[in-house]
């Protein structure tokens, strides 16, 4: 594929030395223009791997997925007009996504003209075990609140998800922690951007511990965070 729309990917990355070069290997290189990965404090190599495999390092030392994300964006925005992205993917560290399927994921902006894209992991089919069963309850119960309250069906909060950068600019996000993508949702269902999903893989992660599921309390912590976002945002 030749580069007209120039798709930049940003991946939130802490202590994923192992897993980082498989999703940084598996993207399919001739689809992305960059790749910026969000070193959140890692005390591992993890920067270090990303620059042997060719991508930019941001660092941003104060922990939480959002505070990551956000350092991503704000490289974006020091990028002169003509280099910012067209569109931007996210995906995480830890080889649970399939990055070879962007393409997919992407589609449906430069093809039907849609503005976001959530990869759906309950539509593609996850690994057994890749998720705890709170987890996937809470996958379940955010997606039935953002219908309720916002009209917008999602059937899930995949982190592979693709938007175009002007809209994403638009949307003023803020979270700093695990309530980033479903506030992405919210956000986009309160703007009433034109969203698609697509199937996606899931897996186990590839190596480290999670962030989320590795304890109950990060779990508990997570799904909290999660349902006091959207209630956050009724406003």
């Amino acid at each position: 594929m030749e580069l007209k729309t120039k798709i930049d990917v940003l991946i939130p990355a802490w202590n994923e030395e192992k897993a980082l070069p498989l999703v940084l290997n598996n993207l399919p290189k001739t689809w992305v223009r960059q790749v910026i990965v969000c070193d959140n404090g890692s005390t591992d190599q993890t920067a270090a791997v990303a620059t042997a495999a060719g991508a930019v390092v941001v660092s941003q030392p104060e922990r939480g997925y959002g505070n990551a994300c956000l350092a991503g964006m704000r490289y974006l925005e020091n990028l002169p007009p003509s280099e910012q992205p067209d569109i931007v993917v996210f995906l995480d560290g830890d080889y649970s996504d399939f990055p070879e399927e962007l393409p997919k994921v992407v589609a449906p902006i430069l093809n039907d003209g849609k503005d976001m894209v959530i990869g759906s992991r309950r539509l593609g089919g996850m690994e057994r075990g890749a998720m705890t069963f709170p987890q996937q309850f809470g996958n379940w119960l955010a997606p039935a609140m953002i219908r309720l309250f916002f009209g917008y069906r999602f059937s899930d909060l995949g982190p592979f998800r693709a938007i175009r950068w002007d809209k994403l600019k638009a949307l003023g996000m803020r979270d700093k922690n695990f309530g980033w993508t479903v506030e992405m949702q919210v956000r986009a269902a309160k703007m009433k951007l034109d969203c698609a999903e697509v199937p996606v893989r899931y897996r186990k992660r590839a190596a480290g511990h999670s962030k989320v599921s590795g304890t109950v309390r990060g779990t508990v912590l997570a799904g909290w965070k999660i349902i006091t976002t959207i209630f956050r945002l009724l406003n």
